[in-house]
This record gives C-alpha cells, sequence and structure tokens, in this order.
C-alpha cells in the first residue's frame, strides 16, 4: 500500500455518511447513482494511499420502516435501524468493487452470509492491505446511534480524523435551509459544541472524539471533489477540534 501523497492532511480517516444522503432525490430507499457517486469519491483517495473506514447511517431505509414500526419499542426499533445499516453497506460494497476498489463489511451483529463479525485486528490489516472497511450495525446494542459507532470504531482504529459528510457544507448557526443568515464555522473546539448544544453529532459521539483527541471534519458529501478537498484543507467545511485550529 504506497504512502498517502504529503498534500492529504490525515493517512487514516473514518467517514461517517448518513443514510438520507443515499437516498438522493428519493422520498426513501437507495439511489444507486448516489450511491455509485460517493463510491468514486472514496476510490478517488483510496487509491492513492488513504486508509478509509466507512459508516453509513440507516435513515434513509428506516424511514420508511417507521410507520410499520409504530408504538414498537425502542429496543427493537433499534434493531430494525442497524438491518437497515447493513443493506446500506452492502450496497456501498458493490458500488465500490464495481469499480475495483476492495472493500469488506464487518459487522457487529453476527450474520456471516453476508458481512465479517467486526474483529479489531482484523480491520486493521484490512486497512494496512488498503482494503475499504464498512462497519456495519453500529455498535451492536440498542440505544446507541450510528454516530457514536462512528465515533467508537475511529477511536478503535486509530484514524487521524473523523469526517462526516452531511448535505451541507459544514456546522451553521443555525439551519442553512431554513435561516438565510446563518454564517458556517471554520472551527469550533468539542466544548463549543457542546456548550452550545450545536446539533453536529450526538454529544456522546462528541466527548469520544475529544477524549481521543480526533479531530471531527464536516463537509458536504453531495459536492464533486468535496471528500478530497475536505482531506487536502481546500473548499468549505468547519473543522472540530481541542484548540479549535485546523490540522
Amino acid at each position: 500500500m504506497p504512502d498517502a501523497p504529503s498534500e492529504f492532511r490525515y493517512k487514516r480517516v473514518l467517514l461517517k455518511v448518513s443514510g438520507e444522503v443515499l437516498m438522493g432525490d428519493q422520498g426513501y430507499g437507495i439511489d444507486m447513482k448516489t450511491v455509485a457517486d460517493v463510491a468514486g469519491a472514496i476510490a478517488d483517495v483510496a487509491r492513492e494511499g488513504v486508509e478509509i473506514c466507512l459508516v453509513i447511517g440507516g435513515g434513509n431505509i428506516f424511514r420508511g420502516l417507521s410507520k410499520a414500526a409504530g408504538d414498537m419499542d425502542r429496543a427493537s426499533a433499534d434493531y430494525m435501524g442497524m438491518l437497515a445499516t447493513v443493506m446500506n453497506a452492502l450496497a456501498m460494497q458493490a458500488a465500490l468493487e464495481k469499480i475495483g476498489v476492495q472493500t469488506r463489511v464487518q459487522s457487529a451483529l453476527t450474520m456471516n452470509a453476508v458481512a465479517e463479525p467486526y474483529v479489531r485486528r482484523r480491520a486493521l490489516r484490512h486497512l494496512e492491505k488498503g482494503r475499504v472497511v464498512i462497519f456495519a450495525a453500529g455498535v451492536g446494542a440498542p440505544f446507541f446511534t450510528t454516530d457514536s459507532g462512528a465515533a467508537l470504531r475511529a477511536a478503535e482504529m486509530g484514524c487521524d480524523a473523523l469526517l462526516k459528510g452531511t448535505s451541507v457544507d459544514g456546522v451553521y448557526t443555525a439551519d442553512p435551509k431554513k435561516d438565510a443568515t446563518a454564517t458556517r464555522y471554520d472551527t469550533l473546539t468539542y466544548h463549543d459544541v457542546l456548550a452550545r448544544d450545536l446539533k453536529v453529532m450526538d454529544a456522546s459521539a462528541v466527548a469520544l472524539m475529544r477524549d481521543s483527541g480526533i479531530p471531527i471534519v464536516v463537509f458536504s458529501i453531495r459536492e464533486d471533489g468535496s471528500f478530497r478537498n475536505a482531506l487536502t484543507g481546500k473548499g468549505h467545511f468547519t473543522v472540530i477540534s481541542a484548540d479549535g485550529k485546523a490540522a
């Protein structure tokens, strides 16, 4: 596996993508063109030596199931959401391997027919061999979100940064889709995010990244070249770190 060129700020990263991103313009479900676009962005930098872990939420599928869930207890509903993340992981694996990127899916829930069980040392070996590793099913337990799962895996893999790909190009003072006066933060501290209750990630996920010293980079995954730009310090994004400074 070649070393990543010096233009990249980070050698090993975890990319967290919300399930809603994979809907494209649909109301729910998986838009394979959008999946292919995200896969292409990942392949673009993986081929240059950046080691990539990936966590995908399940909101695009569970949104369609939520009415059926109705008054179901929280634990059962959360397990349904975990299964949705496995479906998204398999779709992304297919898209990546179609364009020649070796990929492994590791699930926190045992389902040997479709994914490897999560084994930390095996995942590290895959990364060292240049494979993209997709972590599915969160942490394998209810009451934890995929944000928490992403933060946990980023810490376990010794990632240099956690990149959160969303539909907006960073963290704003308010929802930019609803408030035209909202302004984007270039940098924030973990304390800023927690104290101001900014809806970036779950508080537990932000706290884990703070304790692990892993910066969070929030960017828009929908923009062409945005993943590479976030890794090289170009374009628009927000960096969350201990000192509130970009890497």
